[in-house]
């Protein structure tokens, strides 16, 4: 549609309505949902897209400090003795330090994820953008879905926090061999793993919450921390 010979046989709006369809039929094909939920990552590049086709969608991005993200990748990964999570390439499953590295680059789980992330928050549809900060989230989590459920403009709802059902992603966690990777605990609780990454990857990555530093918020977009 905006590439090649065909490019000109898209008038104006058409492709608009093409594309809400094919997410409408994806999403929601019996048109019973008055909100649409996706939890795919990559609206943070598109965020132009998706205000395009639905002015009113939010971008919700789950937040954390960076150590503790990939301390626990590194407890995931080390879990299983012969490092089989693909995850992390066969040719930087070596040592520790080669998978942090991969895993903070931009190709690895954790830096792509990163720089959707600023992408979204710093650029001209951050207005879009509800951070929800973990750290929040697993102490205050009544005042946090109270707090989306308001800016959603949805209907409110009893959340049980103490009784959380873990999804049925065996068969995808399996496939990146790494089981558990979306294994939820029962109740939502602050909880921290061992810290058992080397100070200067610590160092490295330290001071990097930037949603909690209201002078970097120029674009609006909405933090929960």
């Amino acid at each position: 549609m905006s590439e090649g010979e065909y490019r000109t046989e898209f008038k104006n709006g058409q492709w608009q309505r093409l594309m809400r369809g094919i997410l409408q039929s994806y999403l929601n094909p019996d048109a019973q949902k008055h909100v649409m939920l996706d939890i795919n990552r990559e609206w943070c590049a598109h965020a132009g897209l998706l205000g395009r086709l639905y002015p009113k969608a939010k971008i919700i991005c789950c937040v954390r400090d960076p150590v503790w993200i990939l301390n626990s990748f590194e407890h995931l990964i080390t879990r299983d003795p012969l490092l089989g999570s693909r995850l992390v390439p066969i040719t930087h499953r070596g040592t520790q330090h080669d998978r942090i590295d991969y895993l903070a680059s931009r190709e690895g789980a954790f830096g792509y994820a990163w720089r959707l992330l600023t992408e979204v928050f710093f650029g001209p549809f951050a207005d879009k953008v509800i951070i929800i900060d973990y750290d929040k989230l697993v102490r205050e989590p009544v005042f946090v879905m109270e707090r989306l459920t308001q800016l959603l403009n949805i209907q409110p709802f009893a959340y049980n926090f103490e009784h959380i059902e873990t999804p049925n992603v065996d068969a995808f966690d399996a496939a990146l061999g790494t089981p558990g990777l979306h294994y939820l605990r029962q109740s939502v609780a602050a909880s921290r793993k061992r810290l058992i990454l080397p100070p200067y990857i610590v160092e490295r990555m330290a001071h990097q919450m930037f949603w909690r530093k209201p002078d970097l918020n120029s674009g609006g977009a909405v933090v929960i921390a």
